[in-house]
Formats: structure tokens, sequence, C-alpha cells
């Protein structure tokens, strides 16, 4: 009986917001896209403004930040933050590129076959013949499946290791102690581990919100790591007046790329050996050159004042020492302590144990962080087809092709806008559009229909029933909830990493699950849905109502989304909603979603989604036709799902794919300032395949030798060679 409740319950749902999306939108096109220039880039008050900023010099600021990201010294053994993000900001590496199971995961560690039934796992090359990662046999229709594979493809990071010492002055990989690693390896040869996500562009990134697939880097960065608030131990030292220094607590707004530098700044996957700290990198940098080992060109947009190089000769590194370019890009009070003691020391294996860290040394993280924010900061890709075509009087392009000028209706019409929104086509993007959305509307919607961009969480529907979502994040059952929980994650000290857990939480009277400050101050009335309704009186299974227990949100009400969701349940009905096992209503979605990526240049980010399964755009569009690849939860299935039109038409399927190439910035295809690089030796794969090492590392025996792929230095001026779609790639 409980089950065929359960079963009316869930079909009345559906029909209730089908209905819902039905009435308002068959013949509505979505919200009208923007162009990225002029957007808002988020302020971050503090940094460079106010009578006492961080950094002092924005320029040297920029040119530290795009040297820490391209150098290869930063890693133990090599890897440069680049080394993932090389190609439009992405990563298109096909050897030794694949994990066996999503972050997080309990499932076993075991690489899928091919679909042949060959071995695949540890320095594989994937071929085309590999994707997608679900497959079935009519790629618009999942009735049929013949192949799923729990692999995911990344990056190739470090080779791991137990850290021991950074040497100062000379050599690019840190002392460690190295071993086989139990997952990758080949024989008795450990190969470099790969990540568990697929890499994201970089591209843009400066919009998001939170970053990181599952927004684990905090919107707030503490100096220290990537948990803002969260973080108890965070914190910087700073020197008084007076001469004497202190640690204290930094919060920047806005600096989600600064939390995620100092992540992967410690990463022993991405980077680093286990156990080295970002004191210890400041100790292995600070005097040394920046980019000694990689050729810089004498044209960089960036270095190319800095760089060694001159008309026509490369030359390695540049000519002023990271420590003189900290001295000129940031505040003294950071770094002009100049007596030991009181900052730590390192480890004891360390050749300098007895030397403790320096003030400069102790607050690198900082500077290495926000740096690179500043740097990527400057990676803004506007100037795409899309955003130089004129406008007409409804602000819709007209000077693309025939094809993307019908693709864009087709994506309107698709609701694909509804999550890829704003002018960096995604609603992560969360301050951005919130300012744009007062004064360009129609970018958000129309009269008939809108989205809500002014808030970090929603109430969506979904499969389960009405679930929160955070703002940014979406379930489109790519993989398994089981595979990866993506936003259903915690952080180290026990917290959900959603606002959205927060959220229910601070509804339910317990302000201690509230860990980060945006959540306190979320209006219900900004909400997709609301949450509770005080002109119902009867009960309803997805709404509170009076019966329930309800009572008026505690902020303002100026400008609300929904007027009629101004109301919340009380402590009590929301404690008791909790206690319900089986509920359609107070649910959270954030298990299984992940942070919506923006198209910008999509054509070249390849491959797509978190897990890397798809190879082409088309298999991504295909995707979208047959309603996903798994049924979870948190996955909307009212908006997006299924695309009838894609599947049955082949003209409209193709005019979508070609409105998605016109977002790509021929600057980023070629390579051009901003996205002008140094020289970068990348490891892609090791000598031998996946059956066999054929050559030892010379960092240790037990190690497999890394094949290399040179990245040329690349001028202001760009490549003459454009980049590729990653399908081109595969062999």
């Amino acid at each position: 009986m409980l089950i065929l409740i359960k079963k009316f319950i869930a079909s009345q749902l559906s029909i209730f917001f089908l209905t819902f999306y039905m009435n308002s939108q068959v013949l509505a096109s979505g919200p009208v896209p923007l162009s990225l220039k002029g957007a808002p880039v988020p302020e971050v008050p503090g940094l460079l403004d106010g009578p006492d900023p961080i950094i002092v010099n924005k320029e040297k600021a920029i040119v530290l930040g795009k040297a820490l990201f391209w150098d290869m010294n930063v890693g133990s053994d090599g890897v440069a933050c680049a080394t993932c993000h090389f190609h439009a900001g992405a990563d298109r590496r096909i050897k030794n590129q694949l994990s066996p199971i999503g972050r997080n995961s309990d499932l076993p560690e075991e690489f899928s076959l091919r679909k042949g039934g060959a071995l695949r796992g540890p320095n594989a090359t994937l071929t085309k013949d590999d994707f997608p990662f679900f497959d079935t046999n009519d790629p618009t229709s999942r009735l049929s499946v013949t192949y799923n594979s729990d692999d995911v493809v990344s990056s190739a990071g470090t080779f791991g290791g137990v850290f021991r010492d950074v040497n100062r002055f000379e050599g690019m990989s840190d002392s460690c102690d190295h071993s086989v690693d139990a997952v990758f390896h080949v024989g008795a040869k450990g190969t470099r581990r790969v990540e568990p996500r697929n890499a994201p562009t970089v591209i843009n990134a400066v919009f998001n919100f939170r970053n990181f697939w599952d927004g684990r880097a905090n919107n707030i960065f503490n100096g220290s790591s990537e948990w803002g608030d969260r973080d108890p131990d965070a914190g910087i030292w700073i020197k008084s007046a007076n001469g004497t220094v202190r640690k204290e607590r930094l919060r920047l707004a806005n600096s989600s790329l600064a939390s995620q530098a100092v992540a992967t700044a410690v990463n022993s996957v991405e980077m680093v050996c286990e156990n080295r700290t970002l004191a210890d990198l400041g100790r292995k940098l600070l005097f040394r050159q920046p980019l000694e080992h990689q050729h810089v060109h004498w044209n960089d947009s960036v270095l190319g004042n800095y760089a060694n190089s001159n008309g026509g000769q490369l030359r390695k590194g540049l000519h002023t020492p990271y420590y003189v370019l900290i001295m000129q890009a940031f505040n003294p009070k950071y770094w002009s302590h100049y007596t030991r003691g009181q900052f730590g020391a390192p480890s004891p294996s360390s050749a300098t144990h007895s030397l403790p860290y320096l003030q400069v040394e102790a607050n690198f993280g900082m500077f290495f962080a926000l740096a690179l924010q500043m740097y990527q900061s400057t990676l803004i890709s506007d100037d795409a087809p899309f955003d130089r075509s004129a406008r007409d009087a409804n602000g819709i392009p007209i000077e693309l092709s025939e094809s993307a000028q019908r693709g864009m209706e087709v994506f309107r019409r698709s609701h694909c806008a509804l999550c890829h929104i704003g002018p960096n086509f995604t609603s992560s993007a969360v301050v951005t559009n919130s300012i744009l959305q007062k004064s360009m509307p129609e970018a958000f919607g129309n009269e008939i229909f809108s989205i809500p961009v002014n808030s970090i969480v929603t109430l969506l529907a979904v499969n389960a029933g009405a679930m929160f979502e955070d703002v940014g994040f979406s379930a489109t059952g790519v993989t398994p909830d089981q595979n990866d929980s993506g936003l259903g994650g915690f952080d180290p000290f026990g917290n959900p990493l959603s606002f959205t857990d927060q959220y229910m939480q601070f509804l339910a009277g317990n302000g201690a699950g509230v860990v980060d400050p945006y959540v306190e101050n979320i209006r219900p009335c900004d909400m997709e849905f609301a949450i509770a309704r005080g002109d119902l009186n009867n009960p309803h299974p997805l709404i509170f109502t009076q019966v329930d227990g309800i009572q008026l949100q505690e902020q303002d009400t100026v400008d609300c989304f929904n007027p009629l969701g101004i109301y919340i349940p009380t402590v009590e009905a929301a404690q008791a909603e909790l206690e319900k096992p089986n509920r359609f209503r107070f649910l959270s979605g954030a298990t299984g979603s992940f942070k919506i990526p923006s198209l910008r240049n999509v054509e070249l980010t390849g491959p797509y989604m978190h897990n890397g399964g798809m190879a082409t755009l088309e298999q991504t569009v295909e995707f979208y036709t047959r309603d996903g690849n798994f049924d979870v939860d948190a996955k909307e299935f009212a908006k997006i799902f299924t695309q009838p039109a894609l599947r049955v038409d082949p003209q409209q399927f193709d005019d979508l794919l070609n409105f998605l190439k016109s977002l790509t910035d021929e600057r980023v295809r070629y390579e051009r300032a901003p996205f002008d690089h140094p020289e970068l030796l990348v490891s892609h794969g090791h000598a031998g395949d996946n059956l066999a090492i054929l050559a030892e590392s010379s960092l240790s025996t037990v190690l497999a030798a890394d094949e290399i792929l040179v990245i040329p230095a690349v001028g202001a001026e760009g490549s003459t060679e454009p980049l590729q779609p990653f399908e081109f790639y595969l062999e």
C-alpha cells in the first residue's frame, strides 16, 4: 500500500510541475543569451582598494600569478597548475588519463574493460571507440544500454610519495619517498595518479561563485585553505606597526579562485608529495628565478618585459626572483618581519628543519593563491562571434551564420538557457547574474516565465519531489549517485558542502549547522517555487501550509522573485518534516549535483561532464535527447529532459551545435593574449602502454618514465596552429 501511495504522489507531483512548465513555456523561448563584453566581474573588497590593501601593485601581482600558474617547479615532480589547464583552460591529453571511480566513491577501485573486452587502466591511450562511457544501440534512447563504465577521464598529476624536503636553489623535483601506488601502476612500476573528476576550464572561472565541481573552493578566501570560515585554524601572519607579528583571520569575498589554488597546491594526487605544506613551497621558490626550466616568449603579454628572452631568441626563465615580485606586489606587513621562530619549521626529515620559517614563507599560501586569482581574472573570453555580433531591438544577435542563428532559437526553446544562463552561460556566475538581472531582466526570462538568480539556494521540481538545490549546481544523471556524490559531500570538519543542507538545518532551528555566512540571509521569496503558502489551509504533499505551521520570512520582501513565497515552515514544522522517512518536500538535492559549467569555448574544452565520459559535443547533446543516463533523485524532469525535436530533426541538432561553436573566442583558439603562455612540458603517459612499462623514471626505480608533450611558448600575437577539439587528438 505504501508503495502505491508513493507512486500516486509521485505521479501527481509530475503532473503538477509539468503543467506549470508546459503552460508557461511551450510557446515561449527561454532567456535571451547575453554578450560577456562589459559584464561586471565580482569585486573583492579589501584586495586592491581601501586604506590598507593586501595587493599594492596589481601589475606585479598578475606577473607573479602567471609565472606561478605555468611554473613546473610548483609541483613536487614537475607538475604545474597549467599541466591540467593548458588547452583552452582545460586538458586534452589522452594517455594515462583514467581514474577508476569518482571522488569519495565507495565503489571498488577497479578499471573498466574496453567496449570490446580489452584491458584499459593506467597508462592506457584513449581512442574514439572508448567514448561515450555510457553507450546504447540508439544514442538518443537509453532503452538498450550496450556499455557503461565507472571510469573517469581526468588529468594525470603527481606520482605521489611521502614528502621529505625541498631544495631552495636548484632542481625541479622535491625529495620524496616513492613507492608503487596501489591503484596507479603497470606491473611493478608506479604511474602518475589521476584525478577522480574531469578538469574544467579555468577561462572565465573568475565569474563562478564557488569552484571545483562540488563547490568546495569557498567563495570566502581565508588565506590558507579552501574552506573559508569553516576552517578554525586558518589565518595569516601580520606585522604590526610596533614590529610584532600576530596571526589573524582573513575573509576575502568573491575569492573562490584563491581557495581553489591553495587546495590544489597541497593535493597529493594533483601536484605534490603527501604532507608538503604551502610554507615548504615558499621555501622552495622564493629565491629562484620564475620559470627557470621553461622558455618564455619575448612578446608574452604579461611576462615579456621580465623574460630572459629577447627579440627572436627564446631563453628560459624571468630575470626577477619570486621574492622580489612578492615584495613589489604585496603590502609589506605580510612579508617584512625577518625574525624566525614563531611561524613553525619544516618537518624533521628536512635538511633545513633547524631553520624555522620566515613570515614570507608562512604566508606564501596567501601570496600564491591571490596572485593566481589575479592572473586568472585576466582570462576572460568575451570576444566570440556571438559577442561581436550586432543585436536587434530585442537583444538577439543578427550576424551569426544562418545555422547558428537558428541554433540559438533551438538553444532557447530547448530550455538550455535555464541552466546555462547569463553572459557566461552558467547560473554558477551568481554575483554577475544577480547584478545584470536588475538592468537586463530579459536575459533571465520574460513576462511569462523567468529564472531566479538573486539567491544561492532555490527550490526545484525533481524526480524525488520538491528539493532544495544550490544555485549553479544541477543533477543531470550522468552517473549514478554512488559513483560520485558531488555537492553532497562533506568538508574535513564534518560539514556538508552544500548551502542547501545548511539552509534546511537553519529552518529547523539548528544554527550550529550553518557554516557559511550567506545561508542565514537566504530569502525564501527568491526561490523558483514556494516552500510554504499562506493562502493554503489544507495539507499538501509538496508545500507547507497553514495546517503544518508556517511563518513569514524574516528578511525584507523588496523585489521578491515569487511574492507568494514569503512564508517558511515554523521551526517545529521543519523539525517534524525532517523526521519523516518517506517525504516529498523539505528534501536536499545536493547528492549527485555538480557545478553547471560555462559553455564558452565548449568546442575546445572536451572531454565533457564531471566524469569526462563524452568526447564530442554531439555525444553531449545526445545525452539530453535520451533523458540523461540515469534517473537520480535530484534530476529535474520537466525543464530540459527530454528533447524530442532534437531527437527527430537532424537540422535542429546541427543548428544547435553551430550555435555552441559560435561561443568560441578566436583568441582562445589561437592562444592570443591574454591566452598566450610560456613553454610547458607535460607528462603524457609513460614509456610503454597499459600492459608493460619500458623505462624507469629518474626519480625512482619503482616509477615509470614519463613521455613528454611539449607545449611551445607563445607570445601575445598567438600561434599559427589552432587548438582543436578533444576528439581530434584521440586515436
